[in-house]
């Protein structure tokens, strides 16, 4: 059973429409394999179970500062800090489109409860079509191919389309 817990991530991202989370769970390990490689670590390095989880990928787990500060400043959300939105979170949530609704997500999380939001953000990345659970990247649906693969998608195309055709 999924722990929806160790899918709220301390910074406001939701794992559950994460790549590599996604990946993990459906042990696609060709997909993890790719992964590791563009994160230049090892495939054991890669596996994640959500950032509230014991299995973090070392790409979050190591360069993650976020849940270090909140476990130092005895916090469960970067929105609930007293220097809330810090320079740090600015500039994370500014550089990549997947990034983009942190402060709506904090803001929600502080209004309703990680428990209620987590709940938003499973319909917020679910194909209308089939309900698979997409992430950000994913353009169409990644079961069906319906287009957009979710609302998130549906939101900022344009800007996911953008990052992906410049990276």
């Amino acid at each position: 059973m999924i722990n929806k817990r160790n899918l709220a991530s301390v910074c406001g991202l939701y794992c559950g429409a994460c790549g590599v989370y996604i990946a993990t769970q459906e042990n696609d390990v060709e997909k993890m394999q790719n992964i590791a490689k563009t994160l230049n670590q090892t495939l054991e390095e890669t596996w994640c179970d959500g950032c509230g989880s014991e299995r973090k990928s070392a790409y979050c787990s190591k360069k993650c500062t976020f849940i270090k500060c909140a476990k130092e400043k005895n916090i469960e959300f970067c929105g609930s800090c007293n220097e809330y939105p810090c320079e740090q979170l600015k500039d994370f949530q500014s550089k990549m489109p997947h990034r983009l609704e942190l402060w709506q997500s904090l803001q929600r999380i502080k209004e309703t409860g990680w428990e209620n939001w987590s709940d938003e953000m499973i319909a917020h990345y679910t194909c209308q079509n089939c309900n698979t659970i997409n992430g950000a990247y994913h353009i169409a649906c990644r079961k069906c191919g319906n287009t957009p693969s979710c609302n998130f998608v549906a939101s900022h195309k344009a800007k996911i389309m953008n990052f992906l055709e410049n990276r």
